[in-house]
């Protein structure tokens, strides 16, 4: 009987210790978030580093597109928002962002001494929020974003981008194919 009650307090003490660590675990997460946290709300620029969380990049990037906005260098923050694209969680956000400061950008040089730079802008702009809608396409913003942009440079027509050699194979492929009888009278 003494072999029995060993084994359960060797169980107990082992489940309290694997206790023990999964709060000091918690606790650890919960102390670097509040110190991400912490971070954020006291507005400091950060140099970019690779330890760093991504939520903290997110947010000194949106900072950085705060702060140039009105300068109108946007290229750290375009970077900035570049590098968190191929994360899991905050890589839709910043694309979005990116397409939308990309759109900023291209109203800025549509109005200045050469529009014609701003095709690209928009191009890039539009693609972000296909992006961003090919991953959630419940993204309501995304889609409304893109709908204004596709009003500043709509997408060229698929008449007018087929080549004009396919004209006359279009012609024929109506002649060469099979008859279907659909059974009316």
């Amino acid at each position: 009987m003494g072999l029995a009650t060993r084994r359960r307090t060797r169980w107990v003490f082992g489940l309290l210790a694997l206790l023990a660590l999964a709060v000091l675990f918690d606790a650890a997460t919960l102390w670097r978030a509040a110190q991400t946290n912490a971070l954020i709300a006291s507005g400091q620029t950060i140099p970019d580093a690779p330890g760093q969380p991504p939520e903290l990049r997110f947010a000194q990037a949106h900072a950085v597109a705060q702060a140039q906005a009105a300068s109108g260098a946007r290229d750290a923050a375009l970077n900035r928002y570049r590098a968190l694209q191929s994360d899991a969680r905050l890589g839709p956000a910043a694309r979005f962002n990116s397409a939308n400061l990309l759109v900023r950008q291209a109203i800025e040089v549509r109005a200045s001494a050469q529009p014609g730079q701003a095709i690209a802008l928009l191009e890039l702009a539009k693609e972000y929020y296909r992006d961003v809608l090919r991953d959630d396409p419940a993204q309501w913003d995304a889609r409304y974003n893109l709908e204004r942009a596709q009003r500043l440079l709509p997408d060229p027509d698929e008449d007018d981008a087929a080549p004009s050699g396919q004209e006359h194979n279009r012609e024929r492929a109506v002649t060469t194919m099979r008859g279907y009888s659909p059974g009316l009278p």
